[in-house]
């Protein structure tokens, strides 16, 4: 079985589409028919976003971390308890390809870091396409990359397992994982096959995350 683990928090905005994505990619042909099981982790949130998980059927565990760290831990924790072989990341703010499993697992590795593309310049109106032009800048979107997402993740249960798993971090939880699975010695791809699309959101829900390296950028 192949897992899925997504945090939440107060996420109604972006939650569907991103669920969405998963379940189109959840019946990718290529998966040759293995259960895929979306968890999304839902982390101290007071919106909706419980009601949007529960509409497409899509199961949910309730935790009160304010940890994204936290709340990927769980998920993952709880998936490999169902007996998942290989775990993948993304965020609510996220929507992955229809091949995306496939092409993580067809790496042939023990993890897999993938890139990110952005969804939405336009929202910085006239000044996205320079936003767009320093990002780019300075980000490598190819093969041999060195960047490091929660949105596009991968990695098998025993790597994870190896590696002691996710730390409890409010940001930075996947660097550090990405780190102690170096530290073991475990074979990772840095790919740009695995496609995810992210929001260009400032108002992010990790400081430190995407959304403040993006906002860097703009000031």
């Amino acid at each position: 079985m192949i897992g899925v683990v997504i945090p939440v928090h107060n996420e109604e905005d972006f939650l569907r589409g991103c669920l969405l994505s998963l379940q189109v990619a959840a019946r990718h042909p290529g998966l040759m028919g293995e259960q895929v099981r979306i968890v999304v982790v839902l982390d101290a949130c007071t919106d909706r976003s419980a009601l949007l998980a529960a509409a497409l059927e899509v199961e949910c565990l309730q935790i009160g971390a304010r940890s994204v760290g936290t709340a990927r831990a769980a998920g993952a924790r709880y998936l490999l308890q169902q007996g998942a072989r290989w775990l993948a990341f993304t965020d609510a703010d996220s929507v992955v390809s229809h091949d995306w499993l496939p092409r993580q697992l067809a790496l042939d590795s023990d993890a897999v870091c993938g890139t990110v593309s952005v969804l939405d310049w336009a929202v910085h109106g006239a000044r996205g396409a320079l936003l767009r032009e320093r990002f780019y800048d300075c980000y490598r979107d190819h093969d041999g990359h060195r960047h490091i997402h929660g949105a596009n993740l991968g990695v098998s249960a025993a790597a994870y397992l190896r590696a002691g798993g996710f730390s409890a971090l409010r940001c930075g939880e996947d660097v550090a994982l990405v780190q102690a699975l170096l530290a073991c010695g475990v074979q990772i791809a840095w790919s740009a096959a695995p496609r995810v699309q992210t929001s260009s959101r400032f108002a992010c829900r990790a400081r430190g995350g995407f959304g403040d390296t993006l906002h860097r950028l703009w000031c």
